[in-house]
């Protein structure tokens, strides 16, 4: 989604903040433990800094120390030493700090710098291999970002299939989660295409893992929010890659119509990505559409109170070139928007899948992207879909206006995410269900204490009107949370962090464990 950030800052935050938070003191623990002797161990204040904070800018833990590994067998090492110590250590991996709630923090523990890895591992680090008849695949340190994955593959003329939206993310990182995007309907969340991994287990064992070789650890990992182990490769499903996309933004003002359609365009073979957001008068139509067609629009919204963006992509490249319209006339036949609400350009592939970084390098430029990120990102059955619009995005969101998002809504094809992974979904039984992403900032004139308010009752309402949620990068504070968090997988997830992480050492920031 090409999400308008700028708008957003020029029309709420009057002053640019840091952090949100005071300075951190960074005082050094006094622990009762022996860390390893390595010269990789960083415990100045800029490290110490950096590791104690994320891009969420609402937790700050202070570690001990972080940990640049040179190499995988330094992480080994850490783990290991660890594991064999009579009162272990905690350690959390940080790909590129995009983390939103301390998910990559180790209070008194380490952090490892995953990103060192980069810079050691610049020609080995993405491997693309496979031919034609058995399938291409890339092997990929667990440290790297997506956009370079997808630059590197490019050179071969092939690309991965399913992506976030936004690219500067570590592997390791997203396939903890599971990465989705408007992709992930029809090609599965980016954790369904994965062929293989190494994994560095809390016991400290670097593993191959696979659906074939130790199944259990590779099911585990994937989605597995770091409990299980480090990812330091990862085996990944490329394709033929396409050189160009016609990209399209729908408006409609009946949300059973733009849900009717998204569902549509999801069930049959014609689009290759599919989102959907919400404009209102404090979330106004990004820089997708002309200045004219961007001001019709969102006067539009004003009078309406809320408008549905549908955001569809359908891929090309010179082969499909004399064909591709007609394909798309086609589909828009079947589908219910009013005439002359439909937008569109012309783009290539990359531009369209790196569309969120330009936005983010200006607003660098100005000071205006280190701000606290009081997110919500819900899954929802798609049942209830109709329900919470109206109590949640119209109601809450739209009514009381405290944020300008943005705010994404979309489903998902249930039968694209494998049971066996970590990973929690909606538990009913429909073929569909959706995410929306709430995806706010705060600093200057917005209290991220506000916003994180208005995430409590949108919970509290969920939970009290039998709407079953799930929560995507989720955040609790208490055990019973997190076991109801994972519902039926709970057991397996417990028994699984005994197997590969006894002593509890790794991820501690998502605080899972550590109440018992």
């Amino acid at each position: 989604m090409a999400y308008n950030f700028l708008l957003f800052f020029l029309v709420f935050i009057i002053t640019p903040v840091s952090s949100g938070r005071p300075l951190l003191n960074t005082s050094l623990p006094s622990l009762p433990f022996q860390f390893p002797e390595t010269n990789n161990l960083c415990k100045d204040t800029y490290c110490i800094k950096t590791a104690s904070t994320d891009y969420g800018r609402l937790v700050q833990e202070i570690p001990f120390g972080v940990l640049q590994p040179s190499s995988v067998s330094d992480i080994v090492k850490l783990v290991k030493s660890s594991y064999d110590s009579p009162i272990p250590f905690t350690i959390a991996t940080r790909g590129n700090g995009h983390s939103v709630r301390g998910q990559a923090m180790a209070k008194d523990g380490v952090v490892i710098d995953m990103a060192a890895l980069r810079t050691v591992n610049v020609i080995n680090g993405i491997r693309v291999n496979g031919n034609s008849s058995s399938g291409f695949y890339a092997d990929v340190g667990g440290e790297q970002l997506w956009i370079d994955v997808l630059q590197t593959s490019l050179l071969h003329g092939l690309a991965p299939v399913s992506w976030t939206d936004y690219l500067y993310l570590t592997v390791g990182g997203t396939l903890s989660n599971a990465g989705i995007s408007g992709q992930t309907s029809f090609h599965g969340p980016q954790i369904s295409n994965v062929l293989e991994m190494d994994v560095i287990t809390g016991k400290g064992e670097l593993v191959t893992c696979s659906k074939d070789i130790n199944p259990d650890l590779f099911y585990a990992v994937l989605g597995g929010l770091g409990q299980f182990g480090i990812i330091t490769r990862a085996r990944i499903v490329l394709n033929k890659a396409p050189t160009r996309v016609k990209w399209f933004q729908i408006i409609y003002e009946d949300f059973s119509k733009f849900t009717k359609d998204q569902e549509h365009l999801i069930s049959i073979n014609g689009f290759d990505y599919v989102e959907g957001s919400l404009i209102t008068k404090q979330s106004p139509a990004g820089n997708f559409f002309s200045p004219a067609d961007a001001s019709m629009i969102n006067s539009l919204a004003s009078n309406k109170g809320i408008l549905y963006s549908l955001e569809a992509v359908k891929y090309y490249d010179d082969q499909s070139l004399n064909t591709i319209d007609e394909v798309l006339q086609t589909i828009f036949n079947e589908l219910s928007f009013n005439s002359g609400f439909v937008f569109s350009k012309d783009a290539p592939i990359v531009d369209f899948l790196n569309r969120v970084r330009g936005e983010e390098v200006y607003l660098e430029s100005l000071g205006l992207w280190d701000v606290p990120h009081p997110w919500l990102v819900l899954l929802v059955p798609k049942s209830r879909i109709m329900d919470f619009n109206q109590a949640v995005l119209v109601n809450i969101i739209q009514k009381q206006s405290l944020s300008a998002g943005p705010f994404i809504v979309y489903p998902f094809n249930r039968n694209k995410w494998d049971e066996r992974m970590s990973v929690v979904i909606p538990e009913d039984e429909e073929d569909m269900f959706y995410v929306v992403n709430l995806l706010n900032s705060a600093g200057g004139t917005v209290d991220p204490a506000v916003i994180d308010k208005q995430n409590d009752d949108i919970l509290q309402y969920c939970q009290q009107n039998g709407i079953n949620v799930k929560e995507y990068l989720p955040h609790y504070t208490k055990k019973e949370e997190w076991i109801k968090h994972f519902g039926k997988k709970w057991n397996v997830f417990k028994q699984r962090k005994y197997q590969f992480d006894p002593k509890m050492i790794l991820s501690p920031g998502h605080r899972i464990f550590n109440f018992e």
